[in-house]
């Protein structure tokens, strides 16, 4: 039975796992979840993950959420080329200090920009306060300068000479509010030339694959007035103004 992947390549999360997944080679069944008309809340997508979050791993009975957890999963499975997570304990600590860290970090930084100034226009029609939107993008700032000084410092990427998990989540995550416009990587040669690497590492033409449907957002507006706004984004953006 083929590996089954549940991704909207909208998410970061969903674009690590789908790339990972071409670079090796691993033979699976792409399941398309819209997250913008909010099929991750329908009954048959409950029925593959209580968690309603995107990506699912299935893999015959075994089911999987988390994006971490599934990388290293197919690591595991598929006995990958050792510098994606490698073997030697400190090496691998690296990889999983900057995994830990990312979550509460760049990830919800990236993200919230993303939402600010790509996903709530699209919505209410209106741009967020100033305020808001200079709070969110200072908070940006401050994750990639500490990607920079603490977690890339001098080194090609993040375990060393070689890409890891580390990068490709790095990247995924900082390519999020780059969707909107807005150029992070201005001013930023260091971070510019990992991004380089890395693309090319990955492939440029599977990077783009990948983040296609992120550097389209500015077809938002026309998704949710043909599809009408799911609840749960009703929910989710009075929660940020709240």
């Amino acid at each position: 039975m083929a590996l089954e992947l549940y991704l909207d390549l909208h998410s970061q999360p969903c674009r690590s796992v789908y790339i990972f997944a071409k670079l090796a080679n691993i033979p699976f069944e792409y399941k398309e979840v819209d997250l913008s008309a909010g099929e991750h809340f329908g009954e048959e997508f409950g029925k593959i993950s209580v968690v309603r979050k995107v990506p699912v791993l299935k893999d015959g009975a075994f089911i999987l959420t988390e994006s971490t957890a599934i990388l290293q999963y197919l690591v595991g499975k598929y006995s990958t080329p050792d510098h994606w997570y490698p073997v030697d304990l400190q090496k691998r600590a690296r990889v999983d200090e900057y995994l830990s860290w990312q979550h509460t970090n760049m990830r919800t930084h990236g993200s919230k920009v993303f939402w600010f100034r790509g996903v709530l226009p699209a919505v209410t029609g209106a741009p967020v306060p100033k305020e808001k939107m200079d709070s969110a993008v200072e908070d940006l700032n401050m994750s990639l300068k500490l990607f920079e000084e603490k977690f890339l410092q001098d080194r090609p990427f993040v375990v060393g000479e070689k890409i890891s998990l580390a990068d490709l989540v790095a990247i995924v995550e900082i390519m999020q509010p780059v969707g909107t416009g807005l150029d992070v990587f201005e001013g930023r040669p260091a971070l510019s030339a990992w991004r380089d690497r890395v693309k090319k590492e990955i492939g440029r033409e599977l990077f783009e694959e990948a983040h296609k449907t992120i550097l389209s957002v500015a077809s938002l507006p026309q998704t949710f007035e043909r599809k009408g706004l799911p609840e749960f984004l009703k929910i989710r953006i009075q929660k940020m103004f709240n």
